[in-house]
């Protein structure tokens, strides 16, 4: 590991001012970036401690929905009695994500911006545009059993690994960001992460210096809530394909109905055209195939990942069957 200083900020405007020092950059549980920090992959000169200020709570807004603050632990998220109640959704996803001892350590913020698990980005004798741009894609064309089936480009084809995000997608929550100038910004879940394109190193819409201090809930949805995880092992391990679904029905039909895909793309995947060929419709197996389709008919497989389209397909009608029979 390199040598870097560290300092540790007393408040939110001294982070942000304190990060615009070049080579700096912001830790708090350091469950990703510490590991980074050993591959030589990340290379900060500079850490800037924010684990201590005070963006723990989960607070009522006055709309109905909850503010859950950046440094707010995933185990506190997931065992908050409003969260439970309310989002279910987003608690199982932490539940499904990482180990007791990660989600006790690893913040709310920090889990919307950990990187890809694809191999050859934490490889530095492989060719990884994420990492090293202009270096190439060893993954096209080499093993890519995890890697996306939507969203993709010749320069990079890595998944985004949160089970967080994803349920916080079919939520439609706001990140709330605060900038060295002291403005503070939303910003749509939906908006906030990058598909690669040509430049994959670039993975969402923050800006330099910019801190995430908050993630918005708006009211919950109405409907069953939902979220299922298929991984290769039963704990402790990133999604091949996840679907979180929020479904309301009425007489047997589907009134609303979210849908969003981990482990498919670059960022979590909101389906709405899936969402299309779900409203209105009778909640029948029928109708959850013809989502399916609907949802994966641009994807393509690079050959080892080729399984990720027909799981997909089929994780969500269970998801969807699921959701509609306890709605």
């Amino acid at each position: 590991m390199r040598s870097f200083t560290y300092e540790r900020a007393t408040d939110a405007q001294a982070a942000v001012a304190a990060v615009s020092r070049t080579g700096a950059k912001f830790i708090s549980g350091g469950t990703n970036l510490l590991d980074l920090m050993k591959l030589d992959i990340e290379k900060p000169s500079h850490l800037v401690d924010i684990s201590r200020l005070p963006l723990r709570d989960i607070e009522e807004l006055p709309d109905g929905g909850l503010r859950i603050g950046a440094q707010a632990a995933n185990s506190d998220v997931a065992a908050d009695s409003r969260v439970r109640t309310r989002y279910p959704v987003l608690s199982e996803a932490l539940v499904a994500g990482a180990s007791g001892q990660l989600r006790n350590k690893a913040s709310t913020g920090g889990n919307l911006l950990q990187r890809t698990r694809c191999p050859y980005f934490y490889d530095t004798a492989a060719g990884c545009n994420k990492r090293d741009p202009g270096s190439g894609c060893s993954a096209i064309g080499g093993f890519n059993r995890i890697h996306a089936v939507l969203g993709a480009s010749d320069s990079c084809i890595a998944t985004h690994p949160s089970d967080m995000a994803v349920a916080m997608t079919v939520l439609e929550a706001e990140i709330e960001l605060l900038d060295a100038d002291g403005s503070v910004r939303r910003v749509g879940i939906a908006d906030f992460y990058r598909l690669p394109g040509h430049t994959p190193h670039i993975e969402t819409v923050l800006r330099p210096g910019e801190m995430i201090t908050s993630a918005l809930l708006p009211p919950p949805p109405a409907g069953r809530q939902i979220y299922r995880k298929v991984r290769d092992r039963a704990s402790y391990e990133f999604a091949l394909v996840s679907v979180a679904a929020v479904v309301s029905t009425d007489q047997g039909a589907i009134g609303e109905a979210r849908v969003a895909f981990g482990g498919v793309a670059h960022k979590p995947w909101r389906s709405i055209e899936a969402e299309a060929a779900l409203t209105g419709r009778p909640a029948t197996m029928a109708t959850y195939r013809a989502a399916a389709e609907a949802a994966m008919r641009d994807a393509v497989g690079q050959g080892h990942n080729d399984f990720k389209i027909e799981l997909a397909r089929r994780t969500l009608c269970r998801t969807l069957a699921q959701a509609a029979r306890a709605s």
